[in-house]
C-alpha cells in the first residue's frame, strides 16, 4: 500500500514547514505548492495523486475535480467554499471540510472598524494631511460634513456567526441595527434581541450603512446590483468583507462615481485582486483593505492546527469536523469516505 498523500494548492502562511515535521512523524507524504492563480495544467498535475488536498484560493472546478484519482477530502483554508465545485465534488463522493468558526471575531472586528472609517472619513483625511503638508498650513475646505454614529441606522444583511457577533458588537454604538436574514431561526433572533428581520429592499432604503455577512453561492451572486445600491441613500456606505462576488463590481463603481453613495469599505473584491486600472482604487471615500479581514495570531494558528486534525481524521477513516457538502453522505452510502484502489 502506497503512503497517503497531502497536497496544498496554495497557503496564506509564510511557510509550512511545521505541517511537514507534523505529518512526516506519521510517514504521510507531503507536498506545499502556491498555485492558487496558476494554469489549470499545473495545478491538476501538482493534486491529481492526493489522498486529502487543503486548498485556498485555487480554482476547484469540475474538470480539476475529476482529474482527482484517488482524492477522498478537500479541505477548504477558510469559512466559505465558492471556489470547489460542490455538485461535482459531491458526484465523485469526495468530502469538502471547512472551518465555518474560523476567523469570526476578527471579520466582525474588521467590519465594524471598516464602519467606523466611513464614518470619520479617515480616506478623507489623509488626503487633507497630505495636501495640507504641502501647503505647509491646514486647509479642511474639502471635507464634508460629519455626523455622529449614535442614531443612525446599521444595516446586516446575514446574521450567522459573524453577522451576530458585528451586531453585538456594535451595541454600545447608539446605532439603530436592523438585520435581513431569511435563514435566521426565531430562537436565535430571541437569543440576540432582534424583534423583527426586515426586507432586502427594506433595510437598503433605511440604512446608512450596509454590512455584508452572507456566503457566496447562487442565490447571493451580485445580491447587491445596480438596483440594490439604487434603493440605498446617497450618504450611505456599503461595507463588504464577506466575498466579492456577492457585489456587482461596475454597479458599484457606477453609483460611487454618479453620488448615489456616500463611500464603501471593501476588503473583498472580483476579482482579486482588483485590476491595476480600477477606479476603486481612485477614490478617497472608498477604504481598501487586501482581503485581510480573517487575520490574526490566534486564528492564524488555529487554523493549522484544525486542517492538521482533519487530515488525521481522515487518514483514520473518521469524518472532518465539519463537511459542507452533506449531500455525499448519500453518495457514499453511510461511509465516511470512497473507497479507492
Amino acid at each position: 500500500m502506497s503512503r497517503p498523500k497531502v497536497v496544498v494548492t496554495d497557503y496564506p502562511e509564510p511557510d509550512l514547514a511545521w505541517e511537514a515535521e507534523q505529518l512526516a512523524q506519521r510517514d504521510i507524504e507531503f507536498e506545499a505548492h502556491q498555485l492558487g492563480f496558476a494554469a489549470k495544467s499545473d495545478l491538476i498535475a501538482a493534486i491529481q495523486d492526493a489522498d486529502v488536498i487543503m486548498t485556498n484560493h485555487a480554482l476547484m472546478d469540475a474538470e480539476v475535480i475529476h482529474s482527482l484519482r484517488r482524492c477522498r477530502l478537500i479541505l477548504r483554508h477558510g469559512v466559505g467554499y465558492d471556489n470547489v465545485d460542490v455538485s461535482a465534488t459531491t458526484a465523485r463522493g469526495i468530502r469538502i471540510g471547512y472551518y465555518p468558526d474560523y476567523c469570526t471575531e476578527e471579520v466582525a472586528e474588521h467590519a465594524v472598524t471598516m464602519m467606523l472609517a466611513c464614518a470619520r472619513r479617515l480616506g478623507e483625511c489623509r488626503r487633507i494631511v497630505q495636501q495640507s503638508r504641502q501647503a505647509t498650513e491646514w486647509d479642511c475646505s474639502g471635507f464634508g460634513s460629519f455626523r455622529l454614529i449614535r442614531g443612525r441606522t446599521l444595516g446586516i444583511i446575514g446574521c450567522g456567526r459573524i453577522g451576530s457577533w458585528v451586531y453585538q458588537l456594535t451595541a454600545s454604538l447608539g446605532l439603530n441595527r436592523i438585520i435581513c436574514d431569511p435563514y435566521l431561526p426565531q430562537q436565535r433572533l430571541a437569543e440576540l434581541g432582534i424583534a423583527q428581520r426586515f426586507a432586502l429592499d427594506e433595510l437598503l432604503a433605511e440604512s446608512d450603512f450596509v454590512t455584508l455577512h452572507t456566503p457566496l453561492n447562487d442565490e447571493t451572486r451580485h445580491l447587491i446590483g445596480e438596483r440594490e445600491l439604487g434603493l440605498m441613500k446617497p450618504s450611505a456606505y456599503l461595507i463588504n468583507t464577506a466575498r466579492g462576488g456577492i457585489v456587482d463590481t461596475p454597479a458599484l463603481i457606477k453609483a460611487l462615481r454618479e453620488g448615489w453613495l456616500a463611500g464603501a469599505a471593501l476588503d473583498v473584491y472580483e476579482p482579486e485582486p482588483p485590476p491595476a486600472d480600477s477606479e476603486l482604487l481612485q477614490w478617497d471615500n472608498v477604504i481598501l483593505s487586501p482581503h485581510s479581514a480573517w487575520r490574526s495570531e490566534e486564528a492564524a494558528q488555529g487554523i493549522r492546527l484544525r486542517i492538521l486534525e482533519d487530515i488525521y481524521r481522515c487518514l483514520d477513516n473518521q469524518r472532518p469536523g465539519f463537511t459542507a457538502n452533506e449531500q455525499v453522505e448519500e453518495v457514499l452510502g453511510g461511509r465516511a469516505y470512497r473507497e479507492v484502489d
